[in-house]
């Protein structure tokens, strides 16, 4: 359309110079003059026309090349997006097992702590009772009988060996424990539970039955033994943990309703706890809504 424009318009100017040059007084050569220019500004016309037609194709493939570029970039972009929204639901997948480590660790670090400040408070007993020990044995072996005879009733050497003291068992059970030997740790544990039932740390020897079960995968057996912390020992600080571990064993059995019912119960009884941080940080996890 441009170049039939420009081509009109010279057109006119070449008659229009034509007309004037018949009707005017100038003399022929001057005529042939102007007709040279003007056919010469026609040429000019048409270069520049054809020139700004070029520039309009090449200006045209650039855009083209850039929308393409900017629609490679979307699509890479989009791909990103794709691969980083995958990665952060992997990171929810594995941040269970990952919280319920470090619940672990710190429930160890609060269990020696406790042992610690127990053992501390019975530290002078102990000390008076041995004494009173080792001046009943010496008070016996100064009256005993030369013949070395028993000393027991009916002449008898004792029917039964006394069970090993409260710390020894505790002590032999946690190190078991910790050392993997979960089948010989659970033994000493129930001992522990059998003799000395009503001592302070009888509701971390019950909590500890709870965590062998559960490191063993035994799920079902560590919800049964966590409930017996919740119901033997309500007061002790071993029952936010263990109402924790019951829900993760609920969960790690595909019981999601009770799993999410028990942790949502450790936000409301614990609240500001660790147990109540770790509960609420599982929920989020699973996509159950938690009032945390």
């Amino acid at each position: 359309m441009r170049k039939r424009e420009l081509a009109i318009f010279g057109a006119a100017m070449l008659a229009g110079a034509l007309g004037g040059s018949l009707l005017g007084p100038h003399p022929a050569q001057a005529v042939a003059r102007e007709i040279i220019d003007l056919q010469h500004d026609v040429t000019l016309l048409l270069q520049g026309q054809k020139e700004l037609s070029t520039a309009n194709t090449q200006d045209h493939a650039v855009l083209k090349t850039l929308v393409e570029q900017s629609n490679d970039n979307i699509s890479k972009l989009t791909a990103n997006m794709g691969s980083l929204q995958k990665s952060v639901q992997d990171v929810s997948a594995n941040s269970g097992a990952r919280l319920d480590t470090m619940a672990t660790q710190v429930q160890g670090i609060s269990d020696n702590l406790e042992e610690i400040k127990a053992r501390l408070g019975k530290l002078n007993q102990q000390l008076t009772d041995i004494q009173n020990t080792l001046q009943s044995v010496d008070s016996k072996l100064a009256t005993a009988a030369p013949s070395g005879g028993s000393t027991s009733p009916g002449g008898g050497s004792g029917s039964s060996n006394p069970p090993p003291s409260a710390d020894t068992l505790y002590s032999n059970g946690l190190r078991d424990y910790s050392g993997g030997k979960y089948d010989l740790a659970r033994q000493e544990f129930q001992d522990y539970l059998k003799y000395y039932g009503n001592t302070d740390l009888a509701s971390n020897a019950q909590f500890y039955l709870g965590e062998i079960a559960y490191a063993q995968k035994n799920y079902d057996l560590a919800i049964s033994e966590y409930d017996k912390v919740l119901v033997n020992y309500p007061k002790s600080f071993k029952a936010a943990p263990a109402r924790l571990k019951k829900g993760l064993s609920f969960l790690a059995l595909g019981q999601k309703a009770s799993g999410v019912r028990e942790l949502r119960e450790v936000i409301r009884l614990y609240p500001g706890t660790e147990e109540a941080k770790t509960a609420c940080a599982r929920l989020k996890s699973i996509g159950a809504a938690a009032a945390c």
